[in-house]
This record gives C-alpha cells, sequence and structure tokens, in this order.
C-alpha cells in the first residue's frame, strides 16, 4: 500500500548509479531483464572511473530535509546561483549557526524552497566580517541543470 513501503539505497553495478528505490519497486523489477532496464528509482549519483562519487541534483530534495547546514539567497542572488555560479556575502540571506568552511550546504531561497547544494568558503563567523564580493558558497548543483543537463542526467 502506498506510504508503507520501506526505501533503501541500491547501487547498480551496471550503470555505477546510485539509486533511491522502495523494495517493492525493486523487487517487481526483477522480472525486467537488465538490459531492457534503463534506471530504477530516483538517482542520487554516479561514480566515476576514479571511484569518486558524484551526487546529482535529482537527490536535493531526499537530502534537504536532513541537511544541518543551510544558506539562504537573497531574492537577487538566486537567479545567479541557478545559473551556476558561486554565492558572495551580498547575495547571502542568512546562514546556519556553527557552519565550518568546507562544510557541504544545501542552499534555499528565502521561501525555503531548496535551490541546490555547495561547500561553505567560509565560516558563520567569518561570513560576518568579510566584503560583499566575497565567495561565500562555492556552487556544486542547482535545479537549473535539469534545463542545462537534461540529456546528460541519466
Amino acid at each position: 500500500s502506498a506510504g508503507t513501503d520501506k526505501y533503501e539505497a541500491v547501487v547498480s553495478t551496471q550503470s555505477t548509479g546510485v539509486y533511491y528505490v522502495s523494495e517493492e519497486i525493486m523487487r517487481r523489477a526483477t522480472n525486467i531483464g537488465r538490459k531492457e532496464l534503463v534506471s530504477l528509482g530516483s538517482m542520487f549519483g554516479k561514480f566515476s572511473k576514479t571511484g569518486k562519487f558524484k551526487l546529482h541534483i535529482t537527490a536535493l530534495d531526499f537530502i534537504s530535509s536532513y541537511a544541518k547546514q543551510k544558506v539562504w539567497l537573497k531574492p537577487g542572488a538566486e537567479q545567479q546561483f541557478l545559473y551556476g555560479n558561486n554565492v558572495t556575502k551580498a547575495g547571502l540571506g542568512r546562514i546556519s549557526a556553527g557552519t565550518d568552511k568546507y562544510d557541504g550546504v544545501i542552499v534555499y531561497n528565502m521561501n525555503d524552497l531548496p535551490l541546490g547544494f555547495g561547500v561553505s568558503a567560509k565560516s558563520t563567523a567569518e561570513c560576518k566580517t568579510i566584503d560583499p564580493n566575497a565567495i561565500v558558497v562555492f556552487h556544486q548543483a542547482d535545479i537549473g541543470e535539469y534545463l542545462r543537463a537534461e540529456s546528460t542526467m541519466s
């Protein structure tokens, strides 16, 4: 029944992708041949040939609900972030207390809509005293990628 499925991450050895899928759907997919099955569930990311994991923007809705470090952007900075640019102090609306330099952060607009994720370039304390043009968040991924890289998201 809907809402009672247990979920777990499944690593696909064929495409080196990591997917989030219910156990029920995973069981049903065993009736489909490996060559016919294109993907299963929501893709969270892929492993590179060197074994490094690249998180995809498709994981944003899931990970945003568990995020400890968050950054909120002023309305004028949203579009710049969605075009793939880093966030400057001038575009920073708020930042979670206790965010350290190089922490992973979820980037939100001021209405708490998750826009993407990045890496903090400065700690919360440093953000209070830096120049307005200084970078505070390094861009990693954003929801604009759905449009910019639609053909390569699989």
